[in-house]
């Protein structure tokens, strides 16, 4: 007999893809249920609502996220590779096909359901700032670069890796940029903060 965190994680999973292909309001709790091998009642014990699935399914999709930046505030890692691996870490869930599929359907269906956008901010891109700012408030501390507010400096660099590929993909059904682009992208997104708040050169400018 399966434990509850992982029928937990079967059911995430199942709606994690269902959210994506079918839609919020298309979405049907019963399949859900069926596909993790349980009844409703159980599903509803673990989730009360749709919304509450749809809020832990997002936050789920954040851990991955989380640990990869986390692991990056090494005294080991320079601060030019280490800056890459956390932004590669940001743009990896910013530009995977299932979270853009996700934010698709919230643009959506938002409407009819306002609680999908604040869910989808809290847990996804307001987490993935704060996780960001706190990479950056290490690097502050250690004097390898100044900036004044890591919030805003996070917020700004996740949008030079990954609005602009996101808003291609969304409102222009472009393709999502391959490993290589997002390496490239991530490569110089880096280079150009560096250039402009590195502590070691003493530079005026500060962000």
């Amino acid at each position: 007999m399966r434990c509850d965190e992982e029928t937990k994680r079967i059911v995430l999973e199942a709606a994690r893809h269902a959210f994506a292909v079918e839609g919020y309001a298309a979405t049907s709790t019963e399949e859900l249920a069926r596909h993790a091998g349980i009844s409703t009642r159980t599903l509803y014990r673990l989730f009360p609502s749709k919304a509450a699935l749809f809020e832990a399914m997002c936050a789920d999709r954040l851990e991955r996220l989380l640990s990869a930046v986390d692991l990056q505030a090494s005294d080991e890692v320079d601060i030019e590779t280490g800056l890459r691996a956390a932004l590669l870490a940001c743009a990896d869930l910013a530009l995977d096909p299932e979270v853009v599929a996700l934010q698709r359907m919230v643009l959506q269906e938002s409407a009819a359901f306002p609680e999908l956008a604040l869910n989808f901010y809290k847990n996804g891109i307001s987490r993935t700032v704060r996780a960001l700012a706190g990479w950056l408030r290490v690097q502050v501390k250690r004097k390898r670069i100044a900036i004044d507010d890591a919030e805003e400096v996070a917020g700004m660099l996740i949008g030079m890796v990954a609005s602009a590929p996101q808003r291609a993909a969304i409102y222009g059904s472009m393709p999502l940029p391959s490993r290589q682009q997002i390496e490239r992208r991530v490569r110089r997104c880096a280079a150009l903060f560096l250039d402009g708040c590195r502590a070691a050169r003493g530079l005026a400018m500060r962000f």
